[in-house]
């Protein structure tokens, strides 16, 4: 990824179909030459409508989208030098998996042997050099898939969109196919920008992630960076599993704050920047960063403890899941990853939950 060059910027772009609601509102945001972006976010966030635009199947109401410095603002999709996947692949039922994957190289004037010998040469990408002359109806979900992927990818465009790539696809199989053009776009360098509503989809393979909520832009950043750090509440509940209470903010001091909970414990915490003194505030605690005991042992050197009730436990194989009520909480989530100590929680055990400071992010409420 060369992070001196970008690939696309959006500019305060907005999109409304009706004059009233915005689709998407003051869109501002750069991709990368090289980047694997995904745009994630609940159904009607805007996420596809931002890809939509960027692809010329939608007209911005305002605002501007450039590729490789320059305005798409009037230019159809045919002149994008744009790649797209769709979620139902759109491959022409008639044609072989060579002919399938030759057909934007012939639409561009190559010769349709000189083509085929192309695509031949680039089969082998994505594992599908025995299946050539097969038609989709005779492919398997994962290899249309992968026929899709690489002719889109054959002409070289300078952008590849994929949308919701993997709806058609069992769990397994989109595991597996979510690493598998992880490698591909590894391999080749080219800029993906995929749009998803999975949030293991894109912490998998994304380079970064933009978060979308109501037509607007919540945060964009690295997985490590929206996991960890989300700049919001919603973004801390929307990616991963997170356990929340919510309090006044006592004190603020270097990064670090003091929460009052209502029944009078004091939480402390890192200080989201949203945060102000005397204000309310939502903590935010990841699941695998608590440690639960029926006693106090192995919890010394925690700085918060709190009490709560075992009402379920659920066994996942690389982990057990404890659903804890705390704090009015009913189904605080506890993961532990195997072990007799963890396993021998019982239901309705009174428990010990303790967990570090760093490992507790204190956010506005009201974002």
């Amino acid at each position: 990824m060369n992070a001196n060059e970008s690939a696309v910027e959006f500019a305060s772009v907005s999109k409304t179909f009706d004059g009233k609601s915005f689709a998407v509102r003051n869109l501002s945001f750069d991709v990368q030459k090289g980047e694997f972006l995904t745009l994630l976010g609940p159904s009607g966030s805007g996420k596809t409508t931002a890809l939509l635009m960027l692809a010329g199947f939608e007209v911005p109401t305002s605002g501007e989208i450039l590729i490789q410095n320059k305005s798409v603002s009037g230019l159809p999709p045919y002149k994008r030098d744009i790649g797209v996947v769709f979620q139902n692949y759109a491959l022409f039922p008639h044609m072989t998996v060579e002919e399938n994957v030759a057909f934007p190289l012939i639409m561009r004037g190559l010769p349709k042997r000189a083509a085929i010998r192309k695509v031949r040469q680039a089969l082998d990408l994505v594992r599908l050099a025995s299946l050539g002359a097969r038609r989709p109806n005779q492919l398997s979900g994962g290899q249309q898939q992968r026929t899709a992927l690489l002719r889109a990818l054959i002409f070289d465009p300078v952008l590849l969109l994929m949308d919701e790539p993997f709806g058609a696809l069992d769990k397994k199989l989109r595991e597996e196919m979510q690493i598998e053009i992880r490698q591909i776009h590894k391999r080749l360098g080219n800029t993906f920008i995929s749009v998803t509503h999975d949030q293991s989809e894109a912490l998998t393979m994304s380079d970064r992630i933009a978060i979308f909520k109501d037509g607007t832009l919540q945060q964009i950043g690295t997985p490590n960076d929206i996991y960890e750090n989300p700049s919001n509440s919603f973004v801390a509940k929307f990616i991963g599993d997170t356990n929340t209470l919510e309090g006044v903010v006592e004190k603020i001091d270097k990064g670090s704050c003091l929460i009052r909970l209502e029944d009078g414990h004091v939480i402390s915490a890192r200080a989201g920047k949203s945060i102000e003194l005397g204000k309310r505030a939502v903590l935010s605690i990841r699941p695998e960063r608590l440690v639960v005991s029926q006693s106090a042992t192995g919890l010394e050197g925690r700085t918060n403890h709190l009490k709560g009730r075992v009402r379920d436990s659920i066994y996942l194989g690389d982990h057990l899941r404890h659903l804890v009520e705390i704090q009015n909480h009913e189904n605080w989530i506890v993961k532990m990853t195997g072990g007799n100590k963890a396993l021998s929680i019982s239901q309705d055990s009174l428990v010990d939950i303790a967990w570090n400071e760093q490992d507790c992010l204190a956010l506005d409420c009201r974002t």
